[in-house]
């Protein structure tokens, strides 16, 4: 059950860092040359860094227990 609700409280955790991203992105972006992108380009950028991280994080978290 715990596993549950900790999925939905990621939730608003990725919409905010997915805007977190979007925002640094377009002060760092024309800096080095590079066209700034949206939200919803910021998103898939998230979720793919998510979906790389999270795998990681979770065997790191069961080595420790």
């Amino acid at each position: 059950m715990f596993g549950y609700f900790s999925i939905l409280s990621a939730i608003p955790g990725f919409f905010l860092s997915s805007l977190i991203l979007m925002a640094l992105w377009s002060v760092i972006a024309p800096k080095i040359g590079l066209d700034s992108i949206n939200y919803v380009t910021a998103m898939l950028i998230n979720i793919t860094l998510w979906l790389a991280v999270a795998p990681l994080a979770a065997a790191g978290w069961k080595r420790k227990r």
